[in-house]
């Protein structure tokens, strides 16, 4: 085989890449753009912390008291607080669209689009933003816990797994918030199918009961709810003596899987939002 032939194949590997990394340099631009907003809205991530801190001081502690769900070994209390951070990662991702329709209506999201910037980092980007700002939900839930004597995971290992959980949970969530940005385009819209979407999605799951007292339509509706195998890596992770149901490798490579191919999707959908 001569020089040039073996050139060639060598030549499309390294523009492919290349390729790549631009994609994760492009990507990382876009998160940094979308965290920086924190500096100017950090009260959000104190408003944020409502929610878990009364899902858990409230409901879990007394259903903790009344014992009614069966949870195995394990205080209803360390079943739900991984259920809990899932929720909370859920409610901010799912909501994380409508950023895009306000930069929109701003002639932002126009600058992006004409940018040479390739369409998938700047959904990634997004979707990894909406995974740093979940990490803030990820301590206010294990400083509740701690507090309430939740037995957590404290192995360096589990907890970096964690943090792995929370980012792929709430890119999935953020790009499938993109793609029903880009099909309603409106915030009014949009604001009322999140928020038809949160509830469904968060009862449907594993996060406050076990799939297996569910009846069997709805334990069907489960298995096809990727916030399940959130939940049930994180339990799995964050608990001692929690065990995953699936494995938490299975958990997270369904996470992965379905996050690169909501991105594609997104990535197809997002000019339509300013068409």
């Amino acid at each position: 085989m001569t020089h040039e032939g073996l050139g060639a194949p060598r030549a499309a590997s390294d523009s492919a890449g290349a390729a790549v990394v631009r994609l994760v340099k492009k990507t990382l631009v876009i998160a940094e753009l979308e965290v920086r907003k924190l500096r100017h809205d950090a009260t959000e991530l104190v408003t944020r912390a409502v929610q878990p801190a009364l899902w858990l001081l409230i409901f879990g502690q007394v259903f903790t008291r009344v014992r009614a769900i069966p949870t195995g070994n394990l205080r209803y209390l360390d079943f739900m607080a991984p259920g809990i951070l899932a929720q909370s990662v859920l409610f901010i991702a799912i909501f994380y669209g409508i950023a895009i329709i306000w930069e929109r209506d701003l002639g932002i999201l126009h600058k992006f689009l004409v940018s040479p910037s390739p369409r998938a980092a700047l959904v990634l980007g997004k979707a990894l933003s909406a995974g740093v700002r979940s990490l803030s939900q990820a301590a206010i839930v294990y400083l509740l816990a701690l507090l309430l004597g939740v037995r957590l995971n404290s192995n360096p290992g589990a907890i970096a797994l964690v943090i792995c959980a929370v980012i792929l949970g709430a890119a999935f969530f953020a790009t499938l918030s993109l793609v029903i940005a880009s099909l309603v385009k409106t915030r009014e819209r949009f604001m009322g199918i999140g928020q038809i979407m949160t509830m469904p999605l968060f009862f449907a799951s594993n996060a406050i009961y076990p799939i297996a007292i569910m009846p069997g339509w709805l334990q069907v509706v489960s298995h096809a709810n990727p916030l399940t195998y959130e939940v049930d890596a994180l339990r799995g992770l964050m608990i001692s003596g929690g065990s995953a149901a699936y494995g938490v490798g299975p958990d997270l490579g369904i996470l992965v899987g379905a996050t690169a191919v909501m991105t594609l999707i997104a990535a197809r959908l997002f000019p339509r939002v300013v068409a």
